[in-house]
């Protein structure tokens, strides 16, 4: 079954490349792009750059105006006094790592397998009403989160739901970017692999868990960091009351509110925050990509 599989995957091979032509392009034009590009990337690092600097100055550089750009004293000064702070809580900060990293497993985890058994639907079967269903997906990506706010905390408290853990783990099942990207990523997967497995006698969970899941990793891995990112640097003030419940960003967000006195520390505080996603980012940038490519939003 793992040899058929394979060569229906692999199929004819016709070697394109050879028969490439080149692009109408000018020297002159590849430097130009080159230097568009390599502007905007350093825009676009500038701030991570200058927010990891800032975080390593003592507290008189950080005050210094006009600044400096890099510390020249580099310091953990900063990271030290951030971690007395948080030892001194009434809460252990422990806790709210616990409440984070259980939403953002749970919640990560759960809107990969809704998603993907929900895009599997979508992309390999016709029902009466799919269409339709997928169009109100895409109308869904349009509304921000403010819009969205009020009847979705009408809903938690219809569920009873509001102060608890499950206020912000059932919203990040139902995220509609990982259907939409889940659902135009499998739509490129060959409907004669699926038959073929059929034929071997494998069902429809075996088929779902051993054959499309590995062949659409990229997207699953894309959706995850999406999905990351979001419970990761979310304080949920608006479903959660209870202290001991918080999240990680919340208590940070306390602590930059300090005033002069912790501006060191908040600087810290937001190294904290963005190491995490960027870190999970860094290990799968390919895979988004190679995601984004075959979902249409990139050219």
């Amino acid at each position: 079954m793992k040899r058929k599989n394979q060569a229906i995957l692999e199929g004819p091979t016709i070697h394109h490349y050879k028969f490439r032509r080149k692009p109408n392009r000018s020297l002159a034009g590849d430097i130009g792009i080159y230097i568009f590009l390599a502007f905007f990337s350093v825009v676009m690092v500038f701030p991570l750059v200058f927010n990891i600097a800032s975080a390593l100055k003592p507290l008189d550089e950080l005050f210094k105006f006009p600044p400096d750009f890099f510390p020249r004293r580099p310091t953990l000064d900063n990271f030290s006094d951030l971690l007395v702070t948080m030892s001194q809580s009434w809460i252990p900060f422990s806790r709210y790592i616990f409440n984070t990293l259980f939403v953002t497993i749970v919640g990560t985890l759960g809107h990969v397998l809704i998603a993907s058994m929900a895009a599997y639907v979508l992309a390999k079967y016709n029902f009466p009403l799919g269409n339709l269903f997928f169009r109100v997906v895409v109308v869904a990506l349009m509304f921000s989160g403010c819009v969205t706010s009020i009847p979705q905390y009408l809903i938690m408290c219809r569920l009873h739901i509001v102060d608890t853990f499950w206020s912000l783990i059932l919203p990040a099942f139902s995220a509609p970017i990982g259907l939409f990207l889940m659902k135009q990523f499998m739509e490129g997967l060959p409907m004669s692999l699926i038959e073929a497995a059929k034929i071997d006698g494998a069902s429809e969970w075996k088929i779902f868990i051993s054959l499309v899941m590995p062949n659409v990793r990229p997207a699953w891995l894309t959706i995850s960091i999406f999905s990351v990112n979001s419970l990761w640097n979310n304080p949920a003030n608006a479903f959660i009351y209870t202290e001991s419940k918080k999240m990680l960003s919340y208590a940070l967000t306390q602590i930059q509110l300090g005033g002069i006195a912790r501006t060191g520390q908040a600087a810290a505080v937001q190294v904290v925050t963005f190491v995490v996603p960027i870190f999970f980012f860094i290990l799968s940038q390919s895979q988004i990509m190679e995601t984004m490519a075959s979902s249409g939003l990139k050219d």
